[in-house]
């Protein structure tokens, strides 16, 4: 799996930029919002840090979005194919998780589709935020293992498990095993 690092990390820094100035919140604000310091939204703003997966997911709740919403370009073409070598991909520098994001976005769909790599021994945190409180997601393990942790529930995934949990409530995962694991997550975005 190719990731294009350079190009995709400037957008991710300008998209957080630009969808921090059109909220209308400065720095000082997005910080106190998120959890996250102003220093490090202003160094990922101008391209000398990567967010790691559980900074992006917190600065993304501040702004309204989940992860999947963040991703989405806003480009105005809409198609309801979007091609292999055209889904954007996202590696995390701390723990090397690899976020490909499947589903065609801006099709009218409440549902995400995104593949990910979560490499032997890693472990990603999400905290719970209330932008996504009534969102669910289904996790479907493809390979390997994985352990989830939801509110005070943990489940050890084998391969062709699915995990059904809300998003909002925060939640781990965690790859028990000595090889990478893949899996799909199946977000709906609609709060019930």
């Amino acid at each position: 799996m190719e990731i294009e690092t350079g190009t995709f990390e400037r957008s991710i820094a300008e998209r957080i930029k630009h969808l921090r100035i059109e909220g209308n919140l400065t720095l000082d604000q997005l910080a106190s919002a998120s959890g996250v310091s102003r220093a490090m939204i202003s160094r990922i703003e101008r391209g000398e840090a990567s967010p790691t997966a559980a900074l992006l997911a917190r600065i993304c709740a501040a702004l309204g979005l989940s992860l999947s919403g963040f991703f989405a370009e806003d480009d105005e073409v809409v198609s309801p194919m979007v091609r292999g070598a055209d889904q954007p991909t996202w590696k995390d520098p701390e723990t090397g998780y690899i976020r490909r994001a499947i589903s065609p976005p801006r099709v009218g769909s409440d549902v995400d589709i995104v593949e990910v790599h979560l490499p032997a021994r890693a472990r990603v945190s999400f905290p719970p935020h209330t932008a996504s409180r009534g969102m669910t997601q289904y996790v479907w393990l493809l390979e390997g293992a994985l352990k989830m942790t939801t509110g005070d529930e943990e489940y050890l995934m084998s391969a062709g498990d699915c995990l059904f949990m809300p998003v909002g409530d925060g939640h781990a995962f965690h790859n028990p095993s000595d090889t990478a694991a893949r899996y799909a997550v199946v977000l709906d975005q609609r709060k019930r």
